[in-house]
């Protein structure tokens, strides 16, 4: 049996009732291609193939990869590699040019979880949909509204490119071995209205980066370098990071990249 590995972040799901919600959650028709990231002991896998014509694995563990391998299941593909470096977009076009949606899922390892979510903002055009199991700390961070404690950095960049949803709460005792904290579901649909450009994303990922560099100062201190191309309101001057919308955040970013450009 393979043991879980520390340095990989494996925790098992082990729990049929939360497993077959999560499936469900997923909504596997037979034309769907999804890509599964790090299947672990198939704890989804199996449930989702019986489902599917075909799913891909994407797993970094060689002995999780071997033994999928050796399983031979049929409609399987196990790919060895690092979710960090793959390459989603080019996987989403070769599945889509066959009907059925895109979709990514998986029970990401915590100590990826964010730079793998940013990661995964790149294809984000050529997936319809992402279902994942995270630490429930980093879910309400990426589904907090504006005004909250747990609005941030990473909720603003999540949010201007999804809708998101936590759809489901799991906790330590679903797993073997059990986490120390509480994980949670969560669903995120790319936006229809998405409009910006590359410069644009740019230019917003920058002044998101300055507005929350210090949490606990005022706008008038952490967009000091913007101040005079984003013409701030008196109360936007005394507002803090959290305090501001995603709609605005945008609007500051596209205002931004045009006076960049012009």
């Amino acid at each position: 049996m393979h043991r879980a590995r520390k340095r990989f972040g494996q925790n098992f799901l082990q729990d049929n009732g939360i497993i077959h919600a999560i499936v469900a959650l997923i909504h596997p028709a037979a034309d769907s291609h999804i890509i599964e990231i790090g299947p672990g002991l198939g704890a989804l896998t199996r449930p989702l193939l019986a489902n599917l014509d075909h799913l891909d694995l994407l797993e970094i563990d060689r002995d999780l990869v071997a033994y999928w391998r050796q399983e031979n299941l049929p409609g399987l593909n196990v790919i060895e590699g690092d979710a960090l470096q793959f390459n989603f977009s080019e996987w989403a076009k070769q599945r889509g040019t066959h009907q059925g949606q895109c979709k990514v899922v998986g029970n990401l390892p915590y100590n990826i979880s964010s730079p793998l979510l940013f990661h995964l903002v790149s294809a984000a055009s050529q997936i319809d949909e992402q279902v994942f199991m995270l630490q429930a700390e980093v879910v309400e961070r990426m589904v907090a509204p504006a005004g909250s404690s747990d609005f941030s950095r990473l909720s603003v960049m999540l949010q201007a490119r999804y809708h998101m949803e936590q759809v489901l709460e799991v906790p330590p005792e679903a797993f073997d071995p059990q986490p120390k904290v509480n994980s949670a579901v969560v669903r995120m649909i790319p936006r229809t209205d998405f409009d910006l450009s590359s410069q644009e994303w740019s230019a917003l990922e920058k002044v998101v980066a300055a507005a929350f560099a210090q949490r606990r100062k005022m706008l008038r201190t952490n967009l000091q370098a913007y101040a005079d191309r984003l013409s701030l309101g008196e109360h936007e001057l005394k507002a803090r990071a959290q305090d501001i919308s995603v709609d605005r955040y945008i609007a500051w970013a596209k205002l931004l990249a045009n006076r960049i450009s012009a």
